[in-house]
């Protein structure tokens, strides 16, 4: 049984309407997880829940999820806004999260590739869960120029979360979340015997020929000299005036940041 406590930052009485829900429900999702046997080959790590309101915070749901060190998931939920779905949803993205930081799979400080995997991972993780579609933001359709660029930017440590992922800069929302998804896609179609628990501790250069199996399928051309080292130290090679009109799409959800957080931060979803 995973031992796990659950805190409240409710000194302004933010969540006292919702407390009871939450921690109903959070027990209920750990309870899911643990009670699939065909997931007991891989344990739920002991770790902290902290949940704190946060008025008008992501107006998909209502809801944003981080796991900021091993061991703590932060919840940041709009009282007035989140449902219980959502809420499960985004327990379980975390929860995976969770174990691939316990592991080789994603070190905190990680590079553009790391994140995609682990979110995509996360995704795939919510599905074999709860089954039905994918999450919205898993289903988001990359452009062309955003995937090449992907692809050449994979050990990069400065990349933006909040622009690759949240929209927040010249990147469509949700860009991040469906390249990892489908990243994770075309590994499974080639491994079927693999699932998103039991690749949670996977390293992210794993899914690098997966990456190019994407690229091949929308016709993109990416020599092997054209990639990032490890060190991150490639130079982006120029994209076409079509593929920057399809990275600069923005969306409509709200100004960047002044200083966007980058890759380097804590895993969110």
């Amino acid at each position: 049984m995973t031992i796990w406590h659950i805190h409240f930052l409710n000194a302004r009485n933010d969540l006292t309407g919702v407390m009871a829900e939450i921690r109903a429900i959070a027990r209920q999702t750990v309870g899911m997880v643990e009670a699939r046997h065909d997931l007991a080959r891989l344990d739920l790590p002991r770790f902290d829940l902290l949940v704190r309101a946060v008025p008008g915070i992501d107006p998909d749901c209502g809801i944003q999820g981080q796991t900021p060190a091993p061991g703590v998931i932060e919840l940041h939920l709009d009282p007035a806004r989140v449902t219980a779905d959502a809420l499960c949803r985004t327990l379980l993205r975390q929860m995976h999260h969770l174990i691939r930081q316990d592991g080789p799979g994603r070190s905190m400080g990680g590079s553009l590739g790391e994140a995609l995997v682990a979110e995509g991972l996360a995704g795939h993780f919510v599905q074999q869960m709860l089954g039905g579609a994918p999450d919205l933001r898993d289903q988001t359709r990359p452009g062309a120029g955003s995937l090449r660029q992907a692809a050449n930017l994979w050990a990069r440590r400065d990349a933006s979360f909040d622009e690759w992922f949240l929209g927040r800069g010249k990147i469509r929302k949700g860009t991040g979340y469906g390249i990892g998804y489908r990243l994770v896609s075309e590994h499974l179609d080639q491994n079927v015997e693999e699932d998103a628990l039991t690749l949670a501790q996977t390293p992210a250069d794993s899914f690098r020929p997966a990456m190019r199996r994407l690229l091949a399928i929308e016709g993109i051309e990416l020599p092997e000299d054209e990639t990032e080292t490890e060190t991150g130290a490639g130079v982006e090679p120029p994209v076409e005036a079509a593929d920057k009109a399809e990275i600069a799409s923005r969306d409509a959800g709200g100004p960047a940041p002044r200083t966007p957080g980058d890759i380097s931060g804590p895993m969110q979803g």
